[in-house]
């Protein structure tokens, strides 16, 4: 497993980490429903040129069964401040790299930070830190996000 999937793991759950599967649509290619055949529209729907938008689709048409509700956004503001409390140490996770490694219980060695910043594309110099931790935490509070996380707006800029 990978140094972010496990601080993502960390911060946002197990349950966050896999992208929810989606049923596929019955005009998906299968076997029973070939690509090449196409069902006649039904009685009174629009042609072609006559399309109107749909209304939402209340159940999925596969199954019967209502959509999934979305999963709601995890606050990592909450989930690290109380990773914190629990580390016992005064951390900055806000503003540290090292210290949100920290907060979840982490090697936060420069041989861990290196092997992130492999991960996440760093390009620039792997012995300058300073500047490898200011990209690493940005860029990791922007996958949080990207993954279902609710990051602070100021720890996105």
């Amino acid at each position: 497993m990978s140094i972010f999937d496990r601080i993502r793991n960390a911060v946002l759950g197990d349950a966050q980490a896999a992208a929810p599967v989606r049923p596929a649509s019955p005009l998906t290619p299968s076997p029973d429903f070939p690509a090449d055949i196409v069902p006649p529209p039904r009685p009174g729907a629009p042609q072609s040129g006559q399309i109107a938008e749909r209304p939402p689709i209340i159940t999925d048409p596969a199954t019967g069964a209502p959509p999934p509700a979305p999963t709601p956004a995890v606050d990592i503001e909450d989930v690290l401040d109380e990773a914190v409390r629990n580390s016992g140490q005064k951390l900055d996770w806000r503003h540290s790299i090292v210290d949100l490694m920290k907060a979840v219980g982490m090697d936060a060695s420069l041989q861990e930070r290196r092997e992130l910043a492999r991960e996440l594309g760093y390009a620039g110099d792997p012995n300058d830190s300073a500047k490898m931790n200011t990209f690493l935490h940005k860029t990791l509070m922007k996958r949080l996000s990207e993954n279902g996380g609710r990051v602070p707006p100021d720890l996105l800029d």
